[in-house]
């Protein structure tokens, strides 16, 4: 398994040629939005505090898929406010799809490492620099947030709704064994190059995209590291998951137990 325990000692630490002062890391954070016109300007002033006080070298990438809300009308002003060099926008004009927005974004991407997140405030940018103390740590590919270890929680959802998330991973935890104890969040920290390779051989669409690209990294012996993360519902705007997700889902997770 690629997860913390099950991998044994992380891979060494990638060597700069001697002679050479070490290159300074930097973080790409992609921002894929629809409809976050009101939430835009709450996470991208919460990333920029966060990377600030930490002193980490960032920018943040807004891919939006032709949102009807306003939101593109919103980043421009935040990429002004900002500065080009820190806040990108990078929009596209309709919906194709969650992998094909990281794909989009990295072409434009300038750090070594990626972050991915949800733009709506479910996942609060505090959590970063804990992210890349445990990436540094262990050396690890991967950092998943996640929701079901440790201190890590949910808030906000119905009782519905925590059942089907706890059911959806707790199937997937017995059918694939990932190594990974949250497959569906949406909440990571990858070296650049991994997130690459693992893009090319994920096939899947929706909110199975952030499964498979757990297992993917578990085939290709890539090392996981966790951070309990609180997960808090959106306030404004409404949730993308409904019942075609839902099935979406299950189609994809028999899929994946069927060709993994």
């Amino acid at each position: 398994m690629a997860s913390e325990e099950a991998s044994g000692s992380p891979r060494r630490s990638r060597r700069e040629p001697e002679g050479r002062a070490p290159r300074q890391d930097k973080y790409s954070v992609l921002l894929p939005t629809y409809n976050e016109r009101e939430n835009l300007p709450l996470i991208v002033w919460l990333l920029v505090k966060s990377f600030s006080e930490s002193g980490i070298d960032y920018e943040i990438i807004i891919i939006d898929d032709g949102s009807p809300d306003g939101t593109r009308d919103v980043a421009e002003q935040l990429e002004k406010i900002y500065g080009s060099d820190k806040i990108l926008l990078r929009p596209r004009e309709k919906k194709l799809g969650l992998g094909t927005a990281y794909i989009h974004g990295m072409k434009h991407a300038t750090g070594n490492y990626i972050i991915i997140m949800d733009a709506d405030l479910s996942h609060h940018p505090k959590f970063i620099p804990e992210f890349i103390r445990k990436q540094k740590e262990g050396n690890f590919d991967i950092v998943s947030g996640t929701r079901y270890k440790g201190n890590g929680g949910v808030y906000g959802w119905d009782l519905k709704r925590k059942i089907i998330s706890r059911g959806a991973n707790f199937i997937t935890q017995i059918l694939l064994r990932p190594g990974a104890s949250d497959l569906t969040g949406s909440f990571r920290l990858y070296r650049k190059e991994v997130l690459q390779k693992l893009i090319e051989k994920c096939v899947s669409k929706g909110y199975v995209f952030q499964m498979e690209m757990i297992v993917r990294a578990r085939q290709l012996k890539y090392t996981i590291g966790e951070v309990p993360i609180s997960f808090v519902d959106r306030v404004y705007g409404e949730s993308k998951l409904g019942g075609n997700e839902i099935v979406s889902f299950l189609k994809g997770l028999l899929t994946l137990f069927a060709t993994t």
